[in-house]
């Protein structure tokens, strides 16, 4: 895998200059990730804060083939790149020294939500691209509305907390597990604040030779309520609270790939953000109990997973 002195001196592929928020999660990610690829890219980018912060007409911040597509259809669209390229290569019309990579980007929003049945359909097929999910937890673009992939008990403009509920009441959709059971070579969940692990399983989805998935936690400071300074301080804690465990599913077969030294109480990830100050006042204290619980049981049955060499099937490998 590539060295930090080879991933900074590769050429930036989305330029700076875009309209994306200072300390957005979102561009860093989108840097890490293409700075990963050492081939010719094709990106298609589904409507959202991504889309719209860096192509504001006539414009664009992106230094690579890109198409813009819906909210929903953005792995359908890369899908059908990926197989007119595949048609021209047998009419012999290209030929590559280098193999083409076709990578999908969307939000939370066009992604757990909104696009789940093209994702879905995409992966089923079998195309050789990586769909990679930039998880900010909610639908930030449109002004910070639920989604599926909100926390529980997260204060969203739909979901506010107040006297009647406090926030968000349901849990958020385990999307990496869906990806997983639809049995493709690579699955994985990252995050910017840890680019070794997130460039290195780029690196392998795109050589896994099939569909490959990334879910990406990428900090919203706006929807999140924090200072822009404290973006990659707030994902570290993410991980070093087990809130967003790093993991990898190859071939079925699951791998912790980060475990903090000390695992620190979830409670500290949440008293960062304002949309979960409501959780600090008093009466809530089995609210926290109780997402502290989730958290924790989710990160045992990880471990237990991959100490047992249970395949995201069920069956033992």
């Amino acid at each position: 895998m590539a060295s930090l002195k080879e991933l900074s001196s590769r050429p930036e592929r989305l330029s700076g200059g875009h309209r994306l928020c200072a300390g957005c999660g979102a561009s860093i990610l989108v840097r890490q990730v293409l700075s990963a690829i050492d081939r010719p890219v094709v990106v298609g980018n589904a409507t959202g804060c991504l889309e719209v912060a860096t192509t504001i007409y006539p414009y664009t911040a992106w230094r690579v083939p890109w198409i813009h597509n819906a909210f929903e259809n953005v792995a359908a669209t890369i899908s059908g790149v990926e197989s007119a390229y595949n048609s021209l290569k047998r009419q012999g019309k290209i030929k590559d020294e280098q193999e083409m990579v076709f990578i999908a980007f969307g939000g939370d929003g066009g992604t757990y939500d909104i696009g789940l049945q093209a994702l879905s359909g995409a992966m089923e097929r079998g195309h050789r691209m990586l769909y990679v999910c930039y998880d900010n937890q909610a639908y930030m673009n449109t002004g910070i509305q639920r989604s599926g992939s909100t926390p529980q008990y997260a204060f969203t403009m739909t979901a506010p907390a107040g006297k009647v509920k406090p926030g968000k009441t349901q849990r958020r959709k385990d999307l990496t597990g869906i990806m997983a059971a639809h049995r493709i070579p690579y699955v994985a969940q990252a995050i910017p604040s840890h680019w070794k692990d997130l460039t290195d399983k780029v690196a392998k989805a795109v050589n896994c030779g099939g569909p490959a998935f990334i879910n990406c936690l990428a900090d919203c400071n706006r929807g999140w309520r924090h200072p822009m300074e404290d973006t990659i301080d707030i994902l570290r804690l993410a991980v070093d609270t087990c809130v967003w465990p790093l993991y990898e599913v190859e071939n079925g077969k699951l791998k912790v790939t980060y475990k903090p030294k000390e695992k620190k109480p979830a409670e500290e990830w949440f008293k960062l953000q304002g949309r979960f100050d409501h959780l600090f006042k008093p009466g809530n204290e089995k609210l926290l109990e109780e997402l502290q619980r989730d958290v924790d049981e989710e990160w045992e049955r990880l471990l237990n997973m991959e100490k047992f060499g249970i395949s995201c099937e069920g069956a033992e490998k």
